[in-house]
């Protein structure tokens, strides 16, 4: 098999609902931050085997391959193919496993792997409607074999299995925002954000020209006491956990990596900044919902060989605080080195184009620190889990 490096990283920055990226068409977002990611290198696009990207809400400007959509409205080569899957939450870190496959099984040597979600304008959910004719995503035999129950009470579930407190919760969330404001003030994030322009609205939400959005925008202000007033997302019985405080941020954004063959590169002058060592999609319980990192991380280790102190860098997606904890729990990290920079309790989740960011995030963090390996999990609605462990080069 081919070892699969990575060439390049880049991400959008992260609007928040309503916020700098909610009029930028989604395709376009996308487009924006794979123009950007290939004028960072020098190939010529043409030789780009696939794109192969995630997407969660395929739906409206969302729908009929919005990956392939996003590559032929940056005026890229229309030669290059493209193809748009949905692994929920996980769907761009499944896409970039799936270029890896494509590399490492001889079927392409030059991939790029991506994701993007426009949530301001394609809501979570939009894909299944009400009208009863159509049915219901987890309806039918389905519900006869498991409870279908929704990410939100998942979460909650996990909290009430794993004997967290709703303060605990509360803890994580803060230090999430403060990590992130952390990073922010010192200039993390630079070399890995794609600026883009996109239209602006003035109060009554008119559009009145364009501006450049180049910083992630959910970080608040944040104290303890100010999460322990706001009001659950769902329950109105107790025990209540999660709060908008303690949830990830419905957002905008897109991510993209460049994954070659290393011959290819070497062939191609490119110098590789990381290699993937392992990569997995797990499954696991569909009514717990998010318990997925927990498996897909036991799963890495297992087949890379490494232990969880061999690992420089986590990224574990903050769905919801409770997820990190109990992964936390279970996998016994040191805390330190989780979300450094914080996760999308700050900085919010794009669905479809968390993945890509994700690995966009550890490994621009490894070169800054010059840790050696980074592991990125994220859980997926439906008891799925995501994984990959890169090495530095």
């Amino acid at each position: 098999m081919g070892e699969v490096v990575i060439i390049d990283a880049v991400r959008s920055a992260v609007g928040k609902r309503n916020g700098g990226l909610s009029r930028k068409y989604a395709t376009e977002l996308l487009g924006d931050v794979l123009a950007g990611l290939l004028s960072r290198n020098p190939l010529d696009p043409r030789i780009v085997d696939e794109v192969v990207g995630g997407c969660v809400n395929q739906l409206g400007m969302q729908a009929s391959n919005v990956i392939r959509n996003s590559w032929l409205g940056a005026d890229l080569p229309l030669n290059v193919p493209a193809a748009t899957i949905n692994t929920q939450c996980g769907s761009s870190q499944e896409a970039t496993r799936l270029a890896q496959g494509l590399i490492a099984g001889g079927l392409a040597e030059v991939v790029v792997s991506c994701g993007v979600e426009s949530m301001s304008q394609v809501p979570m959910g939009s894909t299944a409607p009400s009208d009863p004719d159509y049915g219901q995503p987890r309806g039918g035999r389905y519900a006869e074999v498991y409870e279908p129950t929704t990410q939100f009470e998942g979460a909650e579930r996990i909290a009430e299995t794993w004997g967290l407190e709703r303060a605990e919760l509360e803890v994580f969330a803060k230090a999430s925002q403060d990590r992130a404001a952390r990073a922010w003030n010192e200039g993390r994030f630079d070399g890995q954000i794609i600026p883009v322009s996109a239209p602006a609205v003035d109060d009554t939400g008119a559009v009145v020209g364009n501006k450049v959005v180049d910083r992630d925008e959910g970080m608040r202000e944040t104290t303890l006491a100010g999460l322990a007033n706001l009001k659950p997302n769902l329950r109105d019985r107790s025990p209540a956990f999660h709060t908008a405080g303690t949830s990830s941020q419905i957002s905008d954004g897109a991510g993209a990596l460049l994954l070659m063959e290393a011959g290819r590169a070497e062939q191609l002058g490119l110098r590789p900044r990381a290699r993937i060592v392992e990569s997995v999609l797990v499954g696991s319980d569909p009514v717990l919902m998010l318990t997925g990192p927990i498996p897909a991380t036991r799963k890495l280790l297992e087949r890379s060989g490494l232990s969880i102190d061999d690992i420089d860098l986590f990224e574990v997606n903050e769905a919801f605080a409770a997820v990190v904890l109990a992964w936390q729990e279970e996998l016994r990290p040191d805390p330190e080195k989780v979300n450094v920079n914080g996760g999308a309790i700050a900085l919010g989740h794009p669905l479809g184009g968390t993945g890509t960011i994700l690995l966009t995030k550890v490994l621009h963090e490894l070169e800054r620190t010059g840790g050696r390996y980074g592991l990125v999990t994220m859980c997926c609605g439906g008891g799925l889990g995501t994984g990959t462990i890169v090495e530095r080069l």
